[in-house]
């Protein structure tokens, strides 16, 4: 059902009415109204806090090729029960999304499965196979409409060929979305190296492998005064880095995940595969550092790197277990967590999540200013939930937060002015 009015809502800790104009924001009234207008077409969002639709730019949906981990219709479900209205997919599939077929495959999967939203994006390989050797058709990629290119996975080690896909992709209006990984450094390890690498007998992962190449990535962005785009960043060495290079001006952007702004290493000494995860989750000052630069804008996106995988995929021993953790159901009230603590405000959310990624990636934000197109979320910040198999709806139920109860739920979601989430029927 379309709605006109959804009153009884708050918006920027204000209270109001949110008019609609069919697929349109028409405008926002401030004030107290706890009774319905008279037209029938109207919402009571019963206290609900209005949001823009999310972006994640980060995403692994795993179709084609591994439809049992997740597909494009369970994953864009849960990427709509969690607030979601655009997501980004990586290329890592079966086969690569090294192609223009692949490409219109998954945007024709995701209009045959939810014609409504949410919306996926695709993001295309920067190598043929992601394999570091060679460059993918980029102009391919992108004509078919891949929005961004990576690697994400493998990162380039071949400084050269990575300089010229960021130059090929430039010249595409298309951004690059750098995997920091020295893989020499990192070759074999499966934890943070360090005391808890020690501790468990487990080869480690040293900060500097990401580091490291952040480093030569924001060399390069300044060298050709060309924009890359970091991803997942786990460690303050990075943040550190980041932080020099926007005093300067020089053209980054960059991403960290929910996990690394809540979990520590220590989540993994009972060898618990749940919070293995490529990077891996780094030391308490770390997720400090983390926390810090989301805060002060160094870090300018939260993506939530959504990795589903099989149940039984992860109940093998600890280095065998595949990488990754479920994050679209649980990524937005994790991030409220957050809020409640006093640790970001809810406008940072909507900064992190959607304003900034839409800025970005050239992507549609709703900032509630008339004409925009009614993408919005109406969160509960007060309704608990439990993290279970059940009221998750990706197939993949990885998470360490299983088991757990969060505060905060997208009640309803709207797209184009149309629910295509309404809890509260």
């Amino acid at each position: 059902m379309a709605y006109k009015y959804i009153y009884n809502l708050v918006l920027n800790q204000e209270p109001g009415t949110l008019i609609l104009d069919k697929d349109k924001i028409e405008r926002f009234i401030p004030g107290q109204d706890k009774k319905a207008p008279a037209e029938e077409n109207a919402l009571d969002a019963a206290g609900c806090h209005l949001m823009p639709s999310l972006i994640d730019v980060h995403v692994h949906l795993r179709e084609p090729g591994f439809e049992y981990k997740e597909d494009i219709s369970s994953g864009l479900a849960a990427a709509a029960s969690g607030g979601f209205g655009r997501v980004m997919a990586m290329a890592n599939t079966e086969p690569v999304n090294d192609n223009a077929v692949t490409t219109r495959f998954m945007l024709a999967q995701a209009e045959k499965a939810h014609p409504l939203g949410p919306f996926v994006h695709p993001v295309g390989a920067l190598t043929r196979g992601l394999q570091g050797r060679e460059l993918a058709p980029l102009a391919e990629l992108a004509w078919a409409g891949c929005k961004a290119f990576s690697n994400d996975g493998i990162g380039v080690m071949d400084n050269e060929l990575f300089r010229r896909a960021v130059e090929y992709s430039s010249d595409l209006k298309v951004l690059v979305i750098d995997h920091c990984e020295d893989h020499y450094l990192s070759s074999g390890g499966v934890v943070n190296e360090g005391r808890i690498s020690n501790y468990l007998g487990l080869k480690g992962i040293p900060d500097i492998a990401e580091s490291l190449q952040v480093s030569r990535d924001i060399l390069l962005a300044a060298y050709l005064d060309t924009p890359i785009h970091l991803a997942h960043i786990s460690c303050e060495a990075s943040v550190e880095l980041i932080y020099q290079a926007k005093q300067k001006s020089i053209p980054i952007s960059a991403e960290t995940c929910p996990h690394y702004l809540l979990w520590d290493e220590n989540l993994v000494k009972n060898y618990n595969t749940m919070a293995k995860v490529n990077p891996p989750l780094r030391t308490r000052s770390d997720v400090l550092a983390l926390r810090q630069a989301v805060n002060e804008r160094v870090i300018d996106i939260v993506a939530t790197d959504h990795a589903p995988h099989a149940d039984f995929e992860k109940e093998v021993p600890f280095a065998q277990a595949p990488n990754g953790i479920s994050g679209l159901d649980t990524a937005l009230s994790l991030c409220l967590g957050l809020v409640d603590r006093n640790i970001l405000k809810l406008e940072d959310l909507s900064r992190l999540m959607a304003l900034a990624p839409a800025r970005i990636f050239d992507l549609p934000a709703c900032e509630f200013i008339r004409g925009q197109s009614a993408d919005f979320i109406l969160m509960d910040l007060k309704q608990d939930w439990t993290v279970d198999p059940d009221t998750m709806v990706s197939r993949g139920k990885n998470t360490p937060c299983l088991g757990e109860k969060l505060k905060g739920k997208v009640m309803a979601h709207f797209l184009n002015g149309i629910p295509v989430i309404n809890r509260f029927s």
